[in-house]
């Protein structure tokens, strides 16, 4: 940041129009600036050269190079902090996905119509997002989206574990790359594991489809009313909220549209309090990267009805908000790396196997 503390943003973007919309909305804030806006990424490459910014926003699809390709060099040669901005579109949301693949901090999408009072909509969301990321660890990435492509690795079976088990993950900021690591390692007979990750409408879906493709379990978007089962993971559809219900001996998943929870919807607070509610001690909470502090009360109330909570720490979060928020409030037994989670995950469910308990 400049000696004036505001953080200071460069946009790329090929309009015009979102460009000039984009500065505005940041230059209306009191903590940044818009310093430079740029039409393609070889003129975005020698304005961050001259300016240094702290942030940038970034096209998905761009002409002269492709947005992906920049994105790939900026952060193999000069990692900084990025915002997607995507197009809500198939195409846009598989892209998108790359680009977190890549080291893309976050995303903002934008409409295909009504682009200027779209835009103008998501102001509190691109402006919130442009501050975690200047203040969010980037690390050089040095491998490309490839690597998702690669078969999950393969872990020993756990064996016979009781089906009263539920893993319960919430992420935000950083958390698409975060959730994906702790589920490649997850064995295909893990108990059922419920995913809120922040995202809007029209992503999810691609997103699901990558996790499924990295891991063991089979991974979808959750339906609603659907038996959920141990070996599969369901992941809260953009836009609507997820919690888990009982029904007879068996668990559902419901998903539902709703107010939003902390300013989110999907709210990872909605999913942990339903933890708590309906399965208790049997109840495994995993809270990853994010900005804010969605979940953190509900992972107290979680560890309160005999769930055990692990937190990513610092070292390894993209933000440390979510994670910082539920060790504040009590509800966190274990903070650890991202890389040791799973592994724990792993030894504790071996670890309770014989004493599980019973809420049919």
């Amino acid at each position: 940041m400049t000696q004036n503390n505001k953080t200071r943003v460069v946009v790329v973007d090929d309009s015009a129009l979102v460009r000039g919309l984009l500065a505005e909305i940041i230059n209306r804030q009191p903590d940044m600036q818009c310093v430079g806006s740029a039409a393609d990424p070889l003129a975005a490459r020698e304005m961050i050269r001259e300016l240094n910014p702290d942030v940038i926003t970034l096209d998905v699809e761009m002409p002269r190079m492709d947005g992906l390709e920049f994105l790939s060099r900026l952060m193999r040669l000069r990692p900084m902090p990025v915002v997607m901005v995507s197009t809500l579109t198939e195409r846009g949301a598989e892209v998108t996905m790359k680009a977190l693949e890549l080291g893309a901090l976050d995303f903002v999408a934008k409409p295909r119509l009504g682009v200027a009072d779209g835009i103008r909509q998501l102001s509190d969301d691109i402006t919130d997002k442009i501050r975690a990321a200047s203040k969010a660890h980037v690390r050089r990435v040095t491998t490309g989206p490839a690597q998702a492509s690669a078969p999950p690795p393969v872990t020993p079976a756990l064996g016979r574990l009781s089906t009263e088990k539920i893993i319960f993950i919430g992420a935000s900021t950083g958390g698409t790359e975060a959730t994906r690591e702790v589920m490649a390692y997850l064995p295909a007979d893990t108990p059922a594991v419920l995913i809120t990750q922040h995202m809007p409408p029209g992503f999810t879906a691609s997103y699901a489809a990558r996790l499924n493709a990295a891991s063991q379990m089979r991974v979808a978007e959750a339906r609603d009313g659907e038996r959920v089962l141990p070996g599969h993971a369901y992941l809260a559809p953009g836009g609507k909220h997820l919690w888990v219900e009982r029904s007879g001996a068996n668990y559902v998943a419901r998903v539902a549209d709703g107010e939003p929870v902390n300013r989110h919807k999907p709210s990872v607070e909605v999913l942990f309090n339903s933890a708590a509610r309906v399965v208790g001690p049997n109840a495994i909470g995993v809270m990853l990267t994010g900005m804010g502090a969605d979940g953190a009360k509900a992972m107290k109330t979680m560890r309160d009805a005999g769930a055990w909570n692990v937190a990513q720490d610092e070292a390894t979060c993209v933000v440390f908000g979510m994670p910082r928020e539920a060790i504040a409030h009590g509800g966190v037994n274990e903070v650890l790396p991202l890389q040791q989670i799973t592994p724990r995950l792993l030894e504790r469910l071996r670890s309770t196997a014989g004493r599980l308990t019973s809420r049919v």
